[in-house]
């Protein structure tokens, strides 16, 4: 479908996308566009894909943001029931009249662990359905014989996750052919970059070493609060549900749903500028290095009594590695003793947070409760000091449904995981 949306801006293309994009062409073996966040590339491909009204099968564990993507581009979330052990797509659970009214499935690779994407491809193409490939978390992991994003009609990278680069993203495409008309669409739909913003994402870094150094990180969180920069409080956005609803009337489009998608980046629209796309491509450059860090603390996290994986997987370099504790709340307090602020948690379910009256409820919510409620997403570059937290802080692990209760870890230090 031809998107109407975009407007008549010019498509600026420098000599630095192009590079980015020739880097992430050799490792996916697709075509690629640079886009300045993984959500823009998402509502890209959504509207290119999609008519407005369509219904997009997605995982309810997943960032509110993404929610809000969808129905920004016009169409109607449904949540999928999920394998409780990595929140993935329980393909065989989805009842069949659910996947006769779907348009399109969307993965979410949930810190890198893949979601069934050879199954899924098979069954889009038997319902005539495009797939799309969430692959944020997932830039290093493979599936099947291909890279994750390797297998739908569009997929989208987070240049902030792995890269580390705090900006950009990458949009892939099955059809070469395409390129021109994505092109196009994203910039009409790019707003121009700002000097101040600039300034400001060049000196971050700088600034959050120094909050590092100084053991200054309440004090920071509390000046950004008071700055009105704090998009949430809780784990989840508010909702605003009767905002939402008029915002509604004016999807598909992004400025109507503009307070929701910006969450956590407000400049995801915004046409990059020299300084981010050069720290883009340095960090790029230095990928390999930090999947070969991932993988070692992955294997390590996945050795604890933690964690629960599943058969044939093997070790990816995950953005973060899903542990299940029984009370979250004080492991998340005892690493941040230790200095550890865990991030990317999706609780409650998006089925849960936003109700029937936004996404059509999962068939069977209870295994994404529990990976919602249990999950504690652990970053596998910090894995010694983490598993030292929990073995002093005598965290036991959170029983999978089904299984009888087991006891606390045994003692007997860090070594005893390693293998």
């Amino acid at each position: 479908m031809a998107i109407g949306e975009a407007g008549a801006g010019s498509v600026r293309r420098g000599v630095q996308p192009k590079r980015l994009e020739e880097t992430m062409r050799v490792r996916l073996g697709r075509e690629c566009v640079y886009v300045p966040s993984c959500r823009f590339g998402l509502y890209v491909a959504l509207r290119h894909w999609c008519p407005p009204g369509g219904r997009v099968l997605m995982s309810p564990v997943n960032d509110d943001v993404i929610f809000f993507v969808v129905l920004a581009a016009g169409l109607r979330p449904v949540q999928a029931p999920l394998n409780p052990l990595d929140a993935s797509i329980d393909i065989d659970a989805v009842p069949d009249e659910t996947w006769r009214s779907v348009s399109a499935v969307l993965t979410t690779n949930l810190y890198g662990n893949p979601d069934p994407a050879p199954s899924l491809r098979r069954k889009c193409d038997a319902l005539g359905i495009p797939l799309f490939e969430d692959a944020a978390h997932a830039i290093g992991s493979r599936v099947g014989d291909r890279p994750v994003g390797a297998w739908g009609e569009a997929s989208v990278f987070s240049l902030s996750k792995h890269v580390g680069a705090k900006a950009g993203g990458m949009l892939s495409l099955a059809d070469p052919g395409l390129r021109d008309a994505v092109e196009k669409t994203c910039a009409g739909l790019l707003t121009p970059r700002r000097q101040g913003s600039e300034l400001a994402y060049g000196i971050r870094p700088y600034a959050e070493a120094a909050v590092r150094g100084l053991r200054l990180r309440r004090a920071a969180w509390a000046a950004i609060r008071l700055l009105g920069l704090a998009d949430r409080e809780e784990i989840r956005m508010p909702l605003r549900p009767d905002e939402l609803a008029r915002a509604a009337r004016h999807a598909p489009g992004l400025d109507a749903h503009h307070p929701w998608v910006r969450v956590d980046m407000h400049d995801y629209r915004q046409e990059s500028g020299r300084l981010r796309l050069r720290r883009v491509g340095r960090r790029l450059d230095r990928l390999d290095e930090v999947l070969d860090a991932c993988r070692a603390g992955t294997e390590l996290l996945l050795s604890t009594p933690w964690a629960k994986t599943r058969d044939g997987h093997g070790t990816q370099p995950l953005f973060r590695v899903p542990l299940f504790v029984a009370d979250r709340d004080a492991a998340i307090a005892a690493l941040a003793r230790r200095g550890i602020i865990v991030g990317y948690l999706y609780d409650p379910p998006l089925d849960d947070y936003a109700g029937e009256r936004f996404t059509d409820l999962s068939p069977a919510p209870e295994a994404a409760r529990w990976f919602a409620r249990h999950a504690l997403p652990v970053d596998p570059l910090r894995a010694r000091t983490v598993v030292e937290v929990l073995e002093r802080s005598g965290a036991r692990p959170a029983e999978a449904p089904g299984k009888p209760p087991r006891g606390r870890p045994a003692p007997g230090g860090l070594g005893q995981f390693r293998g």
